[in-house]
């Protein structure tokens, strides 16, 4: 699970579009059978609350798709590549008008100290998606620093079950969709929305505030998004 594609897709104006269960089982569907996929998740919106981060607005939608090599991601994003159905006319019609961005990146997994899932009959998953748009005063000062210690702090939290950190590189795609650059984005996985928001109001969410006051410079300021997680396997 070396490289990962993202795409998000978010209200904008003031809109309130959800997401159909019927565009999430399309869309499943179609990222199961993608060439060469190694696992993906699919995000819908949950609500938590942070005690130092305000409160946002989640995306309606969201993928994360894995690949052993770029070249397979660029092969699947490619302009005749599986995953232009994703863009095809009737497909998320539910979130029609929503601004959809993507971006590849490399994947860093962390190890957490027990990573299986107990998620309770019918529920899923929930993953705290970070996004990091940058810049950084020094982008390999500020990547070194992070991967030498936030994760590790992280791994504190009660209940964590996957912790990643993912970078930017350079990639070729052919979807539709606005392309963005963010210099990183985290996401940690728990078994709930509710064990997720026992660990923001955890002793371990104080020491991630402090860590974070260690950070080297950087600008953009970052996002937090609870998001309930469906894993795919291909």
């Amino acid at each position: 699970m070396a490289f990962a594609y993202f795409a998000f897709f978010e209200n904008t104006d003031g809109s309130d579009l959800k997401v159909s269960d019927a565009d999430v089982a399309a869309v499943a569907d179609i990222v199961k059978h993608t060439p060469r996929l190694t696992s993906a998740v699919i995000y819908t919106p949950e609500t938590t609350e942070d005690m130092y981060n305000k409160t946002e607005q989640s995306p309606v939608f969201g993928l994360q798709l894995y690949f052993d090599e770029l070249t397979d991601l660029e092969n699947a994003v490619g302009p005749d590549g599986h995953l232009q159905q994703l863009a095809a006319p009737g497909v998320l019609s539910s979130i029609k008008g929503a601004r959809a961005t993507q971006q590849a990146m490399y994947a860093r997994p962390f190890p957490v100290d027990d990573a299986t899932l107990h998620t309770g009959e019918g529920e899923l998953p929930c993953s705290y998606v970070v996004h990091y748009t940058g810049p950084a005063e020094d982008l390999n000062v500020w990547l070194h620093h992070y991967v030498s210690h936030h994760p590790q702090v992280m791994r504190t939290f009660p209940g964590i079950r996957q912790i990643e950190v993912l970078s930017r590189v350079d990639w070729c795609g052919f979807l539709p969709w606005e392309r963005v650059n963010h210099m990183q984005r985290n996401r940690v996985m728990f078994d709930s929305p509710a064990a997720l928001q026992i660990a923001l109001q955890s002793p371990a969410r104080i020491a991630m505030r402090e860590d974070f006051k260690t950070f080297p410079p950087f600008e953009g300021g970052n996002s937090h998004y609870p998001m309930a997680t469906r894993i795919i396997v291909p």
